[in-house]
């Protein structure tokens, strides 16, 4: 369904579906989301803050404007499915599925606990609303794809979204499936490109070059929209994208900044896979707006 933009001099809101959101309460969401990435990552003293924070606002977009799940029943059959190819960054993924009801926010205190349901990598045999079992990079898109094939086997009208990391393009196994796609027709698979800049060991232009990132798409036959990945409205306005480009295969080429939110982890490699100290943890809760007692 085509979204409807309405203007005023208070707020832009956004018809998504046939419920009125309101992209200031999108940013506030995303906003408590990275709370609750820090605390996860702080308290496990472990785990992937950078590239949680710059998928959040994608994820709250995605989550809140288009995805159709049922938190009360994560495993309905003809639900949208959603896989965070960039597994290790599963504090962004646990807290957006606290807040939309799948799990609680108690839930959360058992990031990289054994025996938790929120383990290090999302694992659909923990956790509710998980619909892939991370590990190596580079493998979720080539899942995605079989998602897509049984769906439309099935004659159902899911729509499958892929969320990659861009050090994760590097992989070759992500081309092989991005040409894959194309060839079956694939305009039930989605892409969602979490362009941030950097990988686990420094920026990715220092580890490889991917050059031109969206022309490479295109040579596959994708449809391709570029956008930046923490503004709202443009993240709405991918999503509607998504939604609307239905001839083959598409992705969403998100710029983002990595750790984005908290300054000292912005643009920062050494927060790729790094928890931060008690001081760095209760100057990151200012910056984010909350008060730690």
């Amino acid at each position: 369904m085509r979204c409807t933009t309405i203007k005023s001099h208070l707020h832009r809101s956004i018809l998504a579906g046939e419920a009125m959101v309101n992209i200031e309460e999108l940013k506030e969401l995303a906003r408590k989301c990275r709370v609750h990435i820090v605390n996860m990552v702080h308290k496990a003293q472990a785990g992937h803050p950078g590239g949680s924070l710059s998928e959040i606002d994608l994820l709250v977009g995605l989550y809140k404007t288009t995805l159709r799940t049922r938190p009360n029943e994560p495993d309905w059959s003809d639900r949208d499915r959603f896989i965070l190819s960039k597994g290790h960054a599963s504090p962004g993924m646990y807290a957006i599925l606290a807040e939309m009801g799948f799990i609680t926010v108690e839930d959360l205190n058992s990031y990289r606990v054994l025996g938790g349901i929120c383990q290090g990598h999302v694992d659909m045999k923990w956790c509710p609303g998980v619909d892939f079992s991370a590990g190596s990079l580079g493998m979720g898109l080539s899942f995605g794809m079989g998602s897509a094939i049984a769906g439309r086997l099935d004659g159902s009208e899911r729509q499958v979204y892929v969320m990659l990391g861009d050090g994760e393009i590097q992989e070759g196994s992500v081309w092989e499936a991005a040409m894959a796609a194309t060839h079956h027709e694939l305009g039930n698979l989605n892409v969602i490109l979490d362009r941030n800049r950097i990988q686990n060991d420094d920026f990715c232009e220092a580890q490889m070059r991917m050059f031109d990132i969206p022309a490479k798409w295109k040579a596959f036959g994708w449809n391709v929209k570029e956008i930046d990945g923490h503004n709202m409205d443009e993240v709405v306005q991918g999503m509607q994208f998504l939604s609307n480009s239905n001839d083959g295969p598409s992705i969403l080429i998100a710029h983002t900044v990595k750790g984005h939110g908290v300054s000292f982890m912005a643009d920062n490699p050494a927060f790729h896979g790094a928890a931060p100290n008690d001081d760095q943890y209760a100057q990151a809760m200012e910056e984010l707006g909350e008060v730690v007692a």
